[in-house]
């Protein structure tokens, strides 16, 4: 069938063990298929697996075809420590977000440290999601501004191999698209390296270069996920 038009819609529902969470979950299940479910405070996959019975008896409840994605939020020390077992809870979930202003409360860290004391956070979370074949998605600038500290951290994100990062202000979107979608030049490149590896491979070729460099499957991957970004951003 047809993909369903419309903007996608992400619901931060309450968190687990709140006596609000389950009616959030509910509500969800019964909105249409471009709704996915966030789940703060993930701390097990316990907690994802709640959801996920809790999301298949509404989906079941209202004849929903296509199952609600989920993703899971990673703001407290519990959550960062079972990472392994998260990634794995449940076929739902999509995407592992920081949430660093919950996360550094849990950790006793200030909420302005600077951004070099979450490179090995950043780093935790993009491996558990990549090993998972799920996103990556930086937490949020904790700061209502769209100014240069903002602009530098949003590049940060962006080079460490972030899939995109969240905002708290309308203002800061802009910058945000703008680093986390591929420019045209970046996607012909992109178009250029997989057309040359896939004559490549026909004529079986050991190795494949291109404008004087080595082609390899590393680099192909990383033209399939700039082309992948172009694909979403024009969903």
């Amino acid at each position: 069938r047809a993909p369903e038009a419309g903007p996608r819609i992400a619901v931060r529902v309450n968190a687990p063990r709140t006596p609000w969470c389950h009616e959030d979950v509910v509500a969800c299940a019964r909105q249409g298929a471009r709704v996915s479910v966030v789940l703060p405070k993930v701390e097990s996959a316990g907690d994802l697996a709640f959801v996920d019975r809790l999301l298949a008896g509404a989906e079941a409840a209202v004849g929903r075809v296509d199952p609600v994605p989920v993703q899971a939020l990673i703001e407290t020390a519990a959550g960062l420590a079972n990472l392994r077992e998260i990634v794995t809870a449940t076929p739902r979930l999509t995407t592992l977000i920081i949430g660093y202003a919950d996360l550094a409360a849990s950790l006793g860290r200030a909420a302005d440290a600077p951004a070099e004391t979450w490179l090995r956070t950043q780093d935790e979370i993009l491996t558990a999601a990549r090993g998972a074949g799920l996103a990556a998605v930086d937490g949020p600038y904790l700061g209502v501004a769209a100014d240069e500290e903002f602009a530098g951290q949003v590049r940060r994100a962006a080079r460490l191999g972030f899939d995109g990062k969240w905002v708290i202000h309308p203002r800061q979107i802009a910058q945000v698209n703008e680093a986390f979608t591929p420019s045209a030049e970046e996607a012909a490149r992109a178009r250029t390296v997989l057309a040359a590896l896939e004559r490549g491979h026909a004529r079986a070729e050991g190795a494949v270069v291109l404008d004087g460099r080595m082609v390899d499957e590393a680099v192909a991957v990383a033209a399939r996920r700039i082309l992948g970004r172009v694909e979403r951003a024009t969903v």
